[in-house]
């Protein structure tokens, strides 16, 4: 029998869920959108929070509206092997190939970095990384009390120096705004679009949405109404935070310009910018905590990858994907945060668009009557734009492809010419459901009849 939720307890869910789509990576990328845009800032912000807050946070009320308990049977729905496929990249990409590495590079960007020598060699990060991932590993292995303790204590301080920070920049900004680069004159809001993949919470949001399902149904709430009432409350609430927090950040980043110069990242952004405030002290404080929060991120993110790929090789120790995931991060860690970013982007934009894709349909599913033709033709439809979005993304352009793409399909020239290929894909996949059921029903019809004639002969 359900019990009423007290809204006390959505409070909690709700901040619990912005802490968890609040990593210290996620500071990065609105200041630096902030300085690309310049006086286009606003445009590029609204569509950097469509990708960064709105749809992430759609994500995590999707789990709770189809029912499944994990990312790989919701995927399933497509297919068995879809469901392997694709939550296995999922988990490489926030864990070892993109998210982690990163954990351990902004950390060395905000905290270490600014207080080197411009001429400093790759030892200092290699020194670091080694370190980072090594502390990492050890907590990893016993995560629960480190994760717990440090959020808890973290996580309020680090938002009241981040507070601190944007309302300084705000009443007091370093600079006015400067033209936007090149990439932001024309269509940024789509550009912003795009830059909000870069959070990767919409892929994490697969994996954090069961963790708030969960709890919210271990607090009494067991119909699927009351469980989507009260996600949706806690989600309002994480998604007002986060869009308060990223819109300072980015407008902090726009009014550095002027006097920082244009720079290599977000995380030197906020380095810059604290020091010009706050002087060396403010750096180090940021840098600390900074530090700090990364590294829980980063237990979080071995813990979660870890227990994933110990279920789907169980032959292999969790300890011992622990050791892996922490090693591989640090190697891939010492490409720097810029490079990082780099090689990310083509990845991301070539998934995104399907895990968008899933969560649309997810809310689709019974009008459907979750057809897997219907969830195959988008994704696969969709699947075909994106790879080809993700080449251009990696500067290989094929010339004849693109220019096909761009005559006819809407908005291809923003990044989301697979939007048509999506809806027509779905709707030739449930034309072809029909048939099937169609041919399975004559096929039954008849075996019916011939069963019918069979026994009459034999009466």
């Amino acid at each position: 029998m359900s019990s009423k939720v007290p809204f006390s307890f959505i409070v909690v869910i709700g901040l619990m869920l912005f802490a968890l789509f609040f990593g210290a990576g996620n500071l990065i990328f609105p200041a630096m959108l902030g300085q690309s845009a310049g006086t286009n800032i606003w445009a590029a912000n609204a569509g950097f929070l469509v990708t960064g807050v709105g749809l992430p946070l759609i994500g995590v009320l999707a789990f709770g509206f189809s029912g499944k308990d994990d990312l790989q049977s919701l995927a399933s729905r497509v297919h068995p092997l879809f469901g392997i496929v694709f939550t296995t990249v999922l988990y490489l990409a926030i864990g070892p190939l993109f998210a982690l590495p990163r954990a351990g590079s902004v950390a060395f960007e905000i905290g270490v970095k600014p207080f080197l020598t411009e001429s400093s060699s790759f030892i200092p990060l290699l020194i670091f990384t080694i370190v980072f991932f090594g502390i990492t590993c050890f907590f990893s292995l016993n995560p629960a009390k480190i994760v717990d303790m440090v959020g808890k204590v973290l996580t309020p301080i680090k938002l009241t120096f981040i507070g601190i920070l944007v309302i300084v920049a705000f009443v007091r900004p370093i600079g006015d705004l400067q033209p936007p680069t090149e990439a932001y004159t024309s269509n940024s809001f789509f550009k912003g679009f795009q830059e909000g993949y870069l959070t990767m919470d919409t892929l994490a949001s697969f994996v954090f949405g069961i963790i708030i399902i969960n709890a919210i149904r271990e607090k009494g709430a067991t119909t699927k109404k009351q469980i989507m009432a009260v996600c949706a409350k806690a989600t309002a609430i994480a998604a007002t935070i986060l869009a308060v927090i990223y819109t300072a950040l980015s407008y902090m980043g726009a009014s550095s310009v002027e006097k920082l110069g244009h720079l290599d990242n977000g995380g030197a952004v906020l380095a810059k910018v604290s020091d010009y405030y706050f002087g060396s002290y403010g750096g180090i404080l940021l840098g600390l905590m900074i530090t700090v929060a990364c590294l829980t991120t980063s237990v979080g993110l071995v813990s979660a990858c870890s227990s994933f790929f110990h279920k789907l090789f169980p032959n292999m120790s969790y300890k011992t994907i622990v050791i892996i995931l922490s090693i591989f991060s640090a190697f891939v860690a010492n490409f720097g945060l810029t490079q990082l970013i780099a090689i990310s982007v083509p990845v991301l934009v070539a998934i995104y668009p399907l895990a968008i894709i899933l969560i649309a349909l997810t809310f689709l599913h019974s009008f459907f009557k979750g057809r897997s033709e219907v969830y195959q033709g988008s994704l696969l439809s969709t699947s075909i734009i994106s790879v080809f979005d993700g080449l251009n993304a990696a500067g290989v352009h094929i010339q004849v492809i693109n220019s096909f793409f761009t005559q006819v399909l809407p908005m291809h020239e923003v990044g989301l010419g697979w939007i048509l290929p999506a809806i027509i894909g779905g709707l030739a996949g449930y034309g072809i459901s029909l048939v099937r059921v169609k041919n399975n029903l004559s096929i039954d019809n008849r075996q019916k009849k011939e069963g019918s004639v069979s026994s009459n002969k034999s009466a």
